[in-house]
C-alpha cells in the first residue's frame, strides 16, 4: 500500500466498515453482508459482500433497486439536469458515417442520422446515389439494446456474416444475409464470443471461433475457457461444423482466424487472454488434408499479420523493437522462422499497417497522435498521407490491387470526418463532412506534458473553450485508462463537447501501460510496477492544480473498465485530491476478478491473486480493499450495467457497498445502475445520453458548476 495513503485516512478491515453507521446526508439500503474470510498464504482477507456477486439473488435485486432508487431521486433534484440532457440531444443529432470499405464493386459502410440507437449498414455502387439499407438493428429491439457486434462480406459481395450482441452482453449470435435481396438465410450460429469471422474465397462457408454451450443461468458469470476455431459450412447446422483447431491443454487460448486475400492459406492469432505477445499458426488451405503449421510459437512479442506474396507472409511486430516494425517470414524455409527485416522501428509507435495500392500504409503515433506514412513493398519510403491536423486516423482497409482505400480522421473538437484516398492522384478526398450544431472555432486543444513521481514525462491532451481563464475555478474532468497496451488517442464525443460548452476543461492523460510509445510504456505500467499508472495519473491531477487550470474542489477522474480501476484506486489513495470522481464499469475487486467470465485473461496485465507472489502486489492497491473507515471521499458516483459480463457488476456493487458503509463525511457515495446494457459496446444512444446527463448533472452540482441559463 502507498505510504502517502496511511497519512491520509486509518485503514481497518473491510470486515470492520459494514458495522459502522456512515456519516452521510443519505439513507443507504443495507446490502446483503456474509462472515467470508478467504485465505491467501496466510493472509486472511474478508469478503463481507460476497452476496453482491449474485446480481439475481433477492437480497441482491432488493439492494440494487433501492440504491437506483436513491441515486435517481438525488439525480432528480438537480434543476439543470434536463437542460443538459436536452443540449446533449440536440448536438448529438447529427449524420454520422464510418469508414466504407469496398468489394467488388459495391461500397459498404454504416451511417446514423443521428439519434438511432445503433448505427444502420448500407450498401451503395456509388457515393452520389442514394445507398441501399442492408441492415437495421434499430428494426430488431425497440429499445435499441440488440447491436450489430461484426461483419464479414464475402469476396464477390453476395453474402454477409453478422454477429448480433443482445442487451450488451459479450455473447453473440451470428447470421448470414443475401446482399442482393436483404434477405437471411437459414444458417443460425450460437455461443460465439472474441471471435471474427472469415470466408473462403469460393463463399462456400467461414472460418469463426466459439465456446461450448454455457449453463444458461450462469452464461454472464461463469468463466469461459477453451476457444475452438470452427468452420461453418454455408447451408448446414451448426451441429455439423467442422472443428479446425482446439487445445485442450491451453484452456486460456483464444483463436481468431484469417483467410489471405490469395485464398491459399489460413492464419490462426493465438492469444492468451489480453497479452500481446501472440503467437501465429496457418493452414494450408489448398490441400485439405494439411496440418496446422506452428509458425511462431514462442509467444516472445506481438505479431500482426499483414499480408502475404505466395509463401512469405507479412507481419507488424515489437520483436526486438519496442515500437514496432515490418518484417517477413518465408514459410517455404525450415523451422524454426527466419525473421527478416522489411520497415525498421522508428522514432514512432507503429500501431497499425495494411497493403492497399501495392503499398504498406503504416498508421504511426505521434505523442499519442496519428502520422501516416506508406512504404512500397520492397520497405522503401514512398511519402505520407497528410492529416488534417492533430488527432486520430483510422480505417485504411482493402486490396493490395485496389487503387483506392477510406479513412476517418477527428480530433476533440473535430467530429468524425471521412476520407478517401486516391493511390494514382496521391490525394484525400473529403467524402463525409458531419454538421454538428456547434462551432468547432470556439475551442482548442493544447499538449502538455510533466512529469510523474519518478520523473516520467508523461502527456496530456487539454481541452476547453477558447478565453479559458487559468484561475483555479474551471470544472475539469480528467480521464485515463492506462493498461492493456491501448492507446488512448484524440477523439470527438457530443458529450466532452456539451462539457466543454458548459465552461468545462477535459483532460486526457497517457499514463504507462498504454500502447502509446510502444511495449516498454505498457510495461512499465503492469503486474508489480502497476503503481506507475496511478501515480501518472495523481500526477496529472496535480499538474492541473499547480498549473491553475482547476483546484481539488473543481476536479473530477473518470475512467471506464480498467480505468474504472485507475479512477478506484487514485480515489483511494488521494481521496484529498479531488472533488468528484465517476468510476464506470470498473474492476474493483482485484483478488477476485479472474473468478469471473474472461476476468482470468487480464492476468497476463495484473497478475493473479491466486498466486502467492503476486497477491502482495494486488492487495496493495486493490480498490476494494483500501476503503477506509471514517474517511472523507470525493462525491463519487459509480456506474455499471446489470448484464455487464466483462467487468462483472459485483466489482461495482461490492466497491460500492464498502464505500457507502465508510464514508466519513456527507458527499455523496451513489451507483447507478443500468439495466438492459452491458459492458459499453452497442449501447443504445438513448442510454448513452441518459447516462451522459447523469453524470455531467451529478458533477455540476457537486463541482458547482454554474450553467448559464
Amino acid at each position: 500500500m502507498p505510504r502517502r495513503f496511511l497519512v491520509l485516512c486509518l485503514l481497518l478491515p473491510l470486515a470492520a466498515i459494514f458495522a459502522a453507521e456512515p456519516s452521510t446526508q443519505f439513507k443507504y439500503p443495507a446490502a446483503p453482508i456474509s462472515d467470508q474470510v478467504d485465505d491467501y498464504s496466510g493472509t486472511k482477507v474478508a469478503d463481507p459482500y460476497r452476496p453482491l456477486e449474485n446480481p439475481d439473488a433477492p437480497e441482491s435485486r432488493t439492494w440494487i433497486e433501492a440504491e437506483n432508487k436513491i441515486t435517481f431521486d438525488f439525480l432528480k433534484t438537480i434543476p439543470e439536469r434536463d437542460g443538459i440532457r436536452k443540449r446533449l440531444t440536440e448536438v448529438w443529432d447529427y449524420e454520422r458515417f464510418g469508414v466504407p470499405f469496398k468489394e467488388k464493386s459495391r461500397y459498404f459502410f454504416s451511417k446514423n442520422t443521428g439519434l438511432q440507437n445503433q448505427n444502420v449498414f448500407y450498401i451503395t455502387t456509388n457515393f452520389f446515389e442514394k445507398p441501399r439499407e442492408l441492415l437495421d438493428p434499430n428494426a430488431l429491439a425497440k429499445d435499441g439494446t440488440i447491436a450489430l457486434g461484426g461483419m464479414d462480406v464475402t469476396d464477390d459481395a453476395k453474402l454477409m456474416a453478422y454477429g448480433l450482441a443482445t442487451a450488451g452482453s459479450d455473447w453473440q449470435q451470428w447470421k448470414v444475409r443475401e446482399v442482393e435481396t436483404g434477405k437471411d438465410r437459414p444458417d443460425l450460429l450460437d455461443w460465439i464470443k472474441f471471435s471474427n469471422t472469415s470466408w473462403k474465397k469460393d463463399g462456400s462457408g467461414f472460418f469463426y471461433s466459439r465456446y461450448d454451450q454455457p449453463d444458461e443461468k450462469n452464461k454472464l458469470r461463469s468463466q469461459v475457457y477453451n476457444h475452438k476455431l470452427s468452420f461453418h459450412q454455408l447451408g448446414t447446422p451448426q451441429s455439423q461444423d467442422k472443428l479446425i483447431y482446439e487445445r485442450p491443454d491451453q484452456k486460456e487460448w483464444l483463436f481468431n482466424a484469417e483467410v489471405t486475400d490469395d485464398g491459399r492459406y489460413l492464419i490462426i492469432t493465438v492469444q492468451r487472454g489480453t497479452d500481446p505477445k501472440n503467437r501465429i499458426f496457418y493452414k494450408n488451405l489448398v490441400d485439405p488434408n494439411s496440418n496446422v503449421v506452428e509458425l511462431l510459437n514462442k509467444a516472445d512479442a506481438e505479431y500482426t499479420f499483414i499480408d502475404n506474396e505466395g509463401p512469405v507472409f507479412a507481419f507488424r511486430t515489437n520483436l526486438n523493437a519496442p515500437l514496432g516494425r515490418i518484417v517477413t517470414v518465408n514459410t517455404s524455409k525450415p523451422l524454426p522462422a527466419q525473421i527478416d527485416e522489411l520497415v525498421p522501428q522508428s522514432k514512432d509507435k507503429l500501431e497499425s499497417v495494411s497493403t492497399v495500392g501495392d503499398r504498406f500504409i503504416a498508421v504511426y503515433l505521434k505523442d499519442a497522435h496519428s502520422a501516416v506514412k506508406l512504404f512500397k513493398l520492397d520497405g522503401t519510403p514512398d511519402g505520407e498521407i497528410a492529416l488534417p491536423g492533430l488527432g486520430t486516423a483510422g480505417g485504411f482497409s482493402g486490396k493490395r490491387k485496389d487503387r483506392e482505400t477510406f479513412y476517418s480522421f477527428t480530433s476533440f473538437t473535430t467530429p468524425t470526418e471521412i476520407f478517401r484516398y486516391n493511390f494514382d492522384k496521391r490525394k484525400s478526398e473529403l467524402l463525409f463532412k458531419p454538421k454538428v450544431k456547434f462551432n468547432p472555432d470556439d475551442y482548442t486543444t493544447e499538449q502538455v506534458f510533466y512529469k510523474s513521481g519518478d520523473g516520467t514525462r508523461i502527456p496530456m491532451f487539454i481541452s476547453y473553450k477558447k478565453g479559458m481563464k487559468r484561475d483555479g475555478q474551471n470544472a475539469t474532468y480528467l480521464y485515463g485508462y492506462g493498461g492493456f497496451d491501448i492507446s488512448s488517442t484524440p477523439s470527438f464525443t457530443p458529450a466532452n463537447l456539451v462539457w466543454m460548452e458548459m465552461g468545462g476543461i477535459y483532460a486526457l492523460a497517457n499514463i504507462r501501460g498504454g500502447g502509446e510509445y510502444g511495449e516498454k510504456w505498457h510495461e512499465a505500467g503492469m503486474l508489480r510496477v502497476k503503481q506507475n499508472v496511478f501515480d501518472d495519473f495523481i500526477a496529472a491531477a496535480q499538474y492541473l492544480i499547480d498549473n491553475k487550470y482547476t483546484s481539488t474542489p473543481k476536479l473530477a477522474i473518470g475512467g471506464g473498465s480498467n480505468g474504472g480501476l485507475l479512477v478506484g484506486a487514485c480515489m483511494t489513495q488521494r481521496p484529498d485530491l479531488y472533488g468528484a470522481a465517476l468510476p464506470n464499469v470498473g474492476v474493483m475487486d482485484m483478488l477476485r476478478f479472474q473468478k469471473f467470465t474472461i476476468g482470468w485473461a487480464w492476468t497476463s496485465d495484473y497478475g493473479s491473486a491466486d498466486k502467492p507472489d503476486e497477491f502482495p502486489f494486488l492487495y496493495a492497491y486493490s480498490p476494494l480493499h483500501h476503503i477506509a473507515k471514517g474517511c472523507c471521499y470525493p462525491a463519487t458516483m459509480i456506474t455499471t450495467a446489470d448484464h455487464d459480463d466483462r467487468v462483472v457488476p459485483a466489482h461495482s456493487f461490492k466497491f460500492a457497498a464498502a464505500l457507502q458503509a465508510a464514508q466519513g463525511c456527507d458527499k455523496p457515495t451513489l451507483i447507478r445502475i443500468e439495466t438492459k446494457a452491458g459492458h459499453g459496446a452497442g449501447k443504445p444512444t438513448t442510454k448513452i445520453i441518459e447516462e451522459t446527463a447523469d453524470r455531467w448533472s451529478f458533477l455540476v452540482k457537486e463541482l458547482r458548476v454554474k450553467v448559464a441559463k
